[in-house]
């Protein structure tokens, strides 16, 4: 059997490599336009800033070394050109030498992976404009920066490459300014999620200009100046193109290979294409939710490798399939990470979830213990199943730990109230003694099965934007009340509620608030239990607050 592979990063050469370890037997080929294989891109940014000294540590391995462990046949600068489906056979292009010849397959698969986008913009096409997807564009950057000692640099795009960018250039002394024309960074966050974003990079230097499309890249020989929509000009020695990236798809839709929705490859669970004997996998490939089974693009090495590893095993007989993904997403920018899965707030209710949202600020370990810091979780659960439908956290330490524990509890169809039983590790260095995932579980049931229900900053602010009339009572002591507190909002420390609780509306909506959110939570039991019809806890008390209200 004639295996063919065309594309060899993390899917290609994945496939490879479980396919010899299947059959032995077989020929394997890999044909790779690029020069560079099985490469690191998630590292690019860490390599243009230095973090990673060697450009080898990113390209461990070579033709020689899948020649030598695998006896796999990898041709790099050759490109397939076109894929003949019923002779199965294949042109190909030799892009050094301009030689063309045609191979043959029995199975085959897609994995040209994608490209940076790169939109129509006057001035795009200058020396000093840069994508980032591949070691060559790294390479071009890194040399340019070396070069001609740039002072400011503009970012095109506020995603992962362009805030571990940003990071970067910060770091090698750039001064950044970044552009989007979304509203805000990190379009799969929830604005109230991406603020907090937004405010650690401008602590941090890098200017933001949200919600302004580029217009034109201005400047004689090389670009010199952004102009953004609204006639705003930011000077720049270079650019950033990251605005995002598209599936590289056109060899297989000559071939007749069916798209998906999302205008990546449309798959089974077994990497299989609409014409036999065809696979796809990678950043080509289209994915589907673990939680709703819809189509899902969300192209990431984890899941490249994933889809080559179980194509490679059904090219040769086995019986891996395809189980989907969260679209689970993590990132580091700064000293912040940043991290997502499942569903948004947002995605959930566009998809007809009746949803129930909480805010949830705790400390990553015990806070008597040095070095601890503040993580904000925003979990996402469904009112009707109380099943757990997505999380987002931002803090410096302790958000991959969570994260993968609240994506494993979402794989396995784990209820809100379940997260308070899970027998998480715990030591003053590791974790508080209700780890932060046991604690939003119980603020969680608290909505769900408890009527505890909770108040967002922005449902508050928008009330009180309206003139409801809403009753809010800030429970910390007078002294913090009066270092800043909600517009309105009437001083009852805790410990003075029941006595001065006789003084209020019964019938009257209530919000109470603390800093973070448990006394105002044993405020709102308090007013419950006292015969208060409405009651509700702020999420995330007033710290969440306050970084929301600058957002309106």
């Amino acid at each position: 059997m004639r295996i063919v592979v065309i594309g060899s990063v993390a899917a290609g050469t994945s496939a490879a490599a479980k396919a010899r370890r299947n059959d032995e037997s077989a020929e394997i080929v890999i044909y790779e336009k690029d020069r560079d294989i099985s490469y690191s891109g998630c590292g690019l940014p860490y390599y243009i800033g230095g973090v990673v000294k060697e450009r080898a540590k990113l390209t461990p391995r070579d033709e020689e070394f899948f020649k030598q462990r695998y006896n796999i046949d990898v041709f790099t600068g050759h490109s397939v050109t076109d894929i003949d489906t019923v002779s199965k056979r294949l042109s190909v292009a030799n892009m050094a030498t301009g030689e063309r010849f045609e191979d043959r397959y029995d199975k085959l698969l897609i994995a040209t992976g994608a490209h940076p986008i790169m939109p129509p913009i006057p001035g795009i096409d200058k020396p000093n404009v840069f994508p980032l997807r591949n070691v060559a564009h790294a390479d071009a950057i890194s040399e340019f920066i070396q070069e001609k000692q740039p002072r400011r640099a503009v970012i095109i795009g506020g995603g992962f490459i362009g805030l571990e960018m940003a990071e970067n250039l910060v770091h090698r002394g750039i001064a950044v300014d970044l552009a989007d024309m979304a509203p805000q960074v990190m379009t799969p966050l929830d604005p109230d999620m991406a603020i907090y974003v937004q405010q650690y990079l401008e602590r941090n230097g890098v200017k933001l200009y949200l919600g302004h499309a580029v217009e034109e890249l201005l400047g004689k020989d090389e670009v010199d100046t952004v102009r953004l929509a609204g006639g705003i000009e930011i000077e720049t020695d270079m650019v950033i193109m990251a605005i995002g990236i598209k599936p590289e798809v056109e060899l297989a839709k000559r071939a007749g290979v069916a798209l998906g929705p999302t205008g990546a490859i449309a798959v089974d669970t077994r990497m299989r294409t609409n014409v036999p004997d065809i696979y796809a996998a990678g950043d080509c490939a289209e994915a589907f939710s673990v939680i709703n089974g819809k189509p899902l693009y969300r192209p990431l090495g984890s899941t490249a490798n994933k889809m080559g590893r179980i194509a490679g095993d059904q090219m040769t007989g086995g019986d891996l399939e395809f189980r989907g993904i969260l679209g689970t997403g993590i990132f580091k920018t700064f000293d912040m990470a940043v991290a997502q899965t499942g569903l948004s707030e947002k995605e959930a209710k566009d998809q007809g979830y009746d949803v129930v949202v909480c805010h949830n600020i705790k400390y990553d370990h015990a806070d008597y213990y040095p070095d601890s810091a503040e993580m904000v979780i925003k979990a996402v659960a469904d009112k009707a199943t109380h099943k757990i439908l997505g999380a987002q956290i931002v803090g410096p330490r302790g958000v991959d730990k969570r994260i993968d524990v609240f994506v494993t509890a979402i794989t396995f169809g784990a209820k809100a109230e379940d997260l308070f039983h899970l027998d998480l590790a715990y030591a003053p260095p590791f974790s508080t003694a209700k780890d932060p995932v046991m604690y939003t579980g119980m603020i969680l049931e608290g909505i769900l099965k408890r009527q505890r229900p909770l108040m967002t900053p922005d449902q508050l602010i928008q009330r009180q934007m309206a003139g409801e009339p809403v009753t809010v009572i800030d429970t910390r002591e007078p002294e913090v009340y009066e270092k800043g507190h909600i517009e309105g909002a009437v001083n009852i420390p805790l410990e003075d509620l029941r006595c001065e609780a006789g003084k209020l509306d019964k019938n009257m909506p209530v919000v109470t608030y603390c800093n973070r959110g448990v006394t105002g939570n044993a405020a709102q039991n308090l007013l419950l239990q006292m015969g208060f019809k409405e009651v509700y806890n702020l999420s995330g008390g007033y710290n969440n607050y306050k970084v929301q209200r600058k957002r309106f």
